[in-house]
């Protein structure tokens, strides 16, 4: 059987503003076919012969988020591995092996990112099944993509040879122009994709050799982890041990056994706005527009508007990306280096590199509309059936408006039903909880007014997600 491992870790800084800490790019519909990256990927996966129930390996962060786009997908998901910490990806893919082996100790491991776009789902799925072969036989195998052209982001992979399935000689770090320019013209190059199949017990017995204390802490994680809803939580103390290493460094360099699939340039790792705008499809003039735009004398421009009407006249090769509360202009030349513009908010503790004014939540999801001072106006929407927290805040009190539903509402030791146009004060200090119990989304607008809005002002007293702590208001 063979167990696809979908590792969705990372944050994709590069696409900010759309990409954020707390709503990921794996997330997003950047490509605009209606499904997040995530999701194509685990669809993607869930047509391969042979696949069995997949794992997902995340930031406990954006678990809900994770959690109900996979719900959403074809693809059948065993466990959502939470990682308390970052590690790369050696320790992800070594407490994934360890969870399949207990069940399955030669299954094969199909490791895939959950950010790429692969363009033709049959030719994926036929090196899939030749990689498996081959796996199959206890080789560590990787998928090394043709290189179209001398692309410095990538790391490269080198065979020495033009055959379907080859030795791996050497990988090679991410190399100046000059050099991917020799790279592609040899034919002896591949980009280093970061998929990846394995036989679970040889990649465990090569992790023992190669890296035994990865091989041990993730043994340790795997073995003191509990379970939590759909989430298996790692043990955090043997986790956070762990190097913060590639597989590729852990393993793929230093065994004798590696391979490398030659697979064909359908295939993007989606890390930047230029590799978006190529992955589109054009107008007349080369331009990509997404939103309510108008385009004048504008050329090879990529141009998304969340919400108002951009106009562009007389431009070229831009990145033009319109969010609520942030708006991106680059030379799509230099797309690469939007992560240098999440560093400074980092630096200088702005929200925006964390959250949109969007946010998800299991039970639905609500947005800053404006905020002040003193208030904040948010719009709110609860699922059908779903429960906010009860909690209780210090600093704020609370007016809720109902716009459409039906809000099922504690107010301290009382609980009532509240209809469209109808309203409730929730004092400072009281205790509350919020509730759809119909089968229709609730919409409610919540005024905020105190001495602090920050979203930990929170005490959570019980949630049917099995959250405790400050998580972040309206929880």
């Amino acid at each position: 059987m063979i167990h696809p491992v979908i590792l969705a870790g990372g944050v994709g800084s590069r696409l900010w503003p759309m990409s954020r800490s707390k709503h990921p790019k794996q997330c997003l519909d950047v490509i605009g076919n209606g499904d997040s990256l995530l999701q194509a990927t685990l669809n993607r996966a869930s047509k391969i012969d042979g696949v069995c129930k997949g794992l997902i390996v995340c930031n406990e962060d954006h678990r809900f988020l994770v959690a109900e786009q996979s719900r959403q997908s074809s693809l059948d998901i065993e466990h959502i591995i939470l990682e308390p910490v970052g590690r790369n990806t050696a320790a992800a893919i070594a407490v994934s092996a360890w969870s399949i082996f207990k069940k399955d100790p030669k299954g094969l491991m199909l490791v895939l990112a959950s950010d790429h776009d692969i363009s033709d789902i049959n030719i994926f799925s036929d090196k899939v099944k030749l990689a498996a072969q081959r796996a199959e036989l206890g080789a560590m195998v990787t998928f090394g993509i043709e290189p179209s052209y001398p692309e410095t982001g990538y790391g490269y992979i080198n065979s020495n040879s033009q055959e379907a399935v080859s030795k791996i000689n050497k990988f090679v770090e991410k190399p100046d122009f000059k050099t991917a320019e020799e790279y592609c013209n040899s034919g002896d190059y591949l980009w280093n994709s970061g998929m990846f199949i394995f036989r679970v017990d040889s990649l465990l017995e090569e992790l023992k050799v190669h890296s035994p204390e990865i091989y041990s802490l993730a043994e340790t994680s795997i073995t003191n982890a509990t379970v939590d809803m759909d989430f298996l939580r790692l043990e955090k103390a043997s986790f956070e041990k762990n190097e913060s290493i590639s597989i590729d460094c852990a393993v793929m360099e230093k065994t004798t056994n590696g391979e490398v699939i030659r697979f064909p340039n359908i295939w993007s790792d989606v890390g930047s706005w230029s590799s978006i705008w190529e992955l589109n499809k054009k107008d007349n003039d080369g331009n990509v527009l997404q939103g309510d735009i108008i385009s004048l004398k504008s050329k090879n421009c990529y141009v998304k508007s969340e919400k108002k009407l951009v106009a562009t006249l007389g431009v070229e090769n831009l990145i033009i990306v319109d969010t609520p509360d942030a708006l991106l202009i680059a030379n799509k030349n230099n797309s690469q280096e939007v992560k240098k513009i999440v560093d400074i908010l980092i630096e200088r503790n702005r929200s925006e590199v964390d959250v949109h004014s969007e946010v998800f939540r299991p039970w639905g999801k609500y947005q800053s509309v404006d905020i002040g001072g003193r208030y904040q106006v948010k719009r709110i929407t609860v699922n059908p059936k779903e429960k906010l927290s009860t909690q209780m805040h210090h600093h704020r009190a609370e007016h809720w408006v109902v716009v459409q539903g039906t809000a099922k509402v504690r107010n301290g030791d009382t609980t009532k039903l509240i209809t469209e146009n109808e309203s409730t004060y929730i004092p400072l200090g009281e205790i509350h909880s919020l509730e759809n119990p119909g089968m229709l989304p609730l919409e409610l607008i919540e005024v905020q007014t105190g001495s602090y809005l920050g979203e930990d002002d929170i005490v959570r007293y019980d949630d049917i997600y099995g959250r405790s702590g400050s998580e972040g208001s309206n929880d």
